[in-house]
């Protein structure tokens, strides 16, 4: 029988928002007016969300947004309410950990900045060179470069925090840094935009993963981008509303990121600012000639008379995978795409589903036939033929597919839609796909 925890801990006086209303922002205004619905949802399921026995339901968040979205000021706040209002008998040290010695300064600026703009703040802790720390002896925490961390292996504390972790390709610091098993109420908390390094093995790339699943029920994800949101009030925006949930306090609005995008190669804008992830190395197609080979602002285009459109299909069970139909072109010499689309809603869903919704597709843009691969047999093939709609079993591999895409894409002979999660699969495909194995 598990040895059952001390009663200890159990409570915090004050949650997470009633700590944060007593303060000021450093403008002078009530800090909790200047958090925006998104982020207090946030704070309130990562810090005050109890067990039936009184513990902490999670002990990692993965907070995700893009750049300029209060990423780093979320997690100071965070780490300030674990040092000073969550009551330990192991102590409340804390740690953030940021990328360099530079973030590090500017972390720790905005955390005096806090304390010095609250009297009552300031009265419970002392500032010192490289931390801060509570008046009573019972805690610290902490602002530390990453090539500092490692020499903190081994010491226990209440929060661990990972300032931007997108250039992370192991995981030696996180490793380095987790929790103390004893503690129930020890959190960790990794906020980052999208990773370059964007492979099995990578953390940012793992711990996604992890979230996407779903099987960790003591990880919080939290992932605002534009190809995949975890909140249903921005998951439906557009690309760039749904990767900046906080764009609605910028003076500027969306001209900000008009001019980022203006100025910043597309590559990085889109890593930037649209928080996706970048073209791992080995990929199969370049990053900047798909992003030449994309028409801005184009999502879909509707059928016209005279087109003579073809359609390829990529189905699937249903169970992990999405099925998908796309619909194209040829003009002037050019493959214009001009539709793609998924099931209606996530995996698990029924195939069978997803072969209406494409056969509706196929019919409005007068396409009697589709092409696709092999899998299940005969059963797709009986399915689209229900909608008058031949199935074509292609006679090429998945890798002959790419290798003439590539000759195609790099020639420029390619009109993409605007569309933020096929422009991420085509820039994440590697190489492994020329020796026939399956993706990452």
């Amino acid at each position: 029988m598990a040895k059952k925890r001390s009663s200890r801990s159990k409570r915090s006086p004050l949650s997470s928002l009633q700590f944060f209303g007593r303060l000021k922002w450093i403008n002078g205004k009530p800090l909790l007016s200047t958090i925006e619905p998104y982020r207090r949802d946030l704070f309130t399921k990562a810090l005050d969300s109890r067990d039936p026995d009184g513990f902490p339901i999670y002990n990692l968040v993965l907070a995700g947004r893009a750049k300029k979205n209060y990423k780093s000021c979320d997690l100071i706040l965070a780490g300030l309410y674990c040092l000073l209002i969550r009551e330990s008998p192991q102590g409340n040290d804390a740690f953030i950990l940021a990328n360099d010695e530079g973030q590090a300064n500017d972390d720790l600026s905005l955390c005096k900045k806090l304390i010095y703009c609250n009297p009552d703040l300031a009265a419970e802790v002392e500032v010192l060179a490289k931390a801060i720390r509570r008046i009573d002896g019972h805690g610290a925490m902490r602002i530390l470069p990453a090539q500092n961390a490692v020499g903190q292996h081994g010491k226990t504390a209440i929060f661990c925090g990972f300032d931007e972790i997108h250039g992370y390709r192991d995981y030696d610091l996180i490793e380095a840094l987790q929790p103390d098993p004893s503690r129930p109420d020890a959190l960790t908390w990794i906020t980052s935009y999208d990773t370059i390094f964007d492979t099995p093995g990578v953390p940012l790339h793992d711990l996604k993963e992890m979230g996407k699943r779903g099987d960790d029920p003591r990880m919080l994800f939290s992932w605002y981008s534009a190809d995949f949101c975890t909140d249903p009030a921005f998951a439906d925006l557009p690309s760039e509303q749904r990767a900046n949930p906080s764009m609605g306090s910028w003076p500027e609005g969306i001209r900000y990121l008009e001019q980022q995008r203006r100025r910043l190669p597309s590559s990085r804008y889109k890593r930037l600012h649209l928080n996706m992830p970048g073209a791992p190395s080995g990929s199969f197609f370049d990053q900047g000639v798909i992003d030449d080979c994309v028409v801005p602002g184009r999502h879909q285009l509707e059928p016209r008379p005279g087109i003579d459109y073809c359609a390829f299909v990529d189905m699937s069970g249903g169970s992990n995978d999405d099925a998908v139909l796309a619909i194209a072109h040829v003009e002037d010499k050019r493959i214009v795409l001009d539709l793609v689309i998924s099931q209606a809603g996530a995996p698990p869903f029924n195939p069978r589903d997803a072969v209406a919704r494409f056969a509706g597709y196929c019919k409005r843009y007068n396409v009697r036939r589709v092409t696709g691969d092999s899998y299940a047999g005969l059963t797709f093939q009986s399915d689209f033929s229900r909608f008058g709609i031949s199935y074509i079993v292609s006679a090429k591999t998945a890798s002959q597919w790419y290798e003439d895409f590539e000759v195609v894409l790099n020639g420029g002979q390619v009109e993409l839609l605007d569309n933020a999660k096929l422009r991420q699969q085509l820039c994440t495909l590697r190489h492994s796909r020329r020796e026939g194995r399956s993706p990452p």
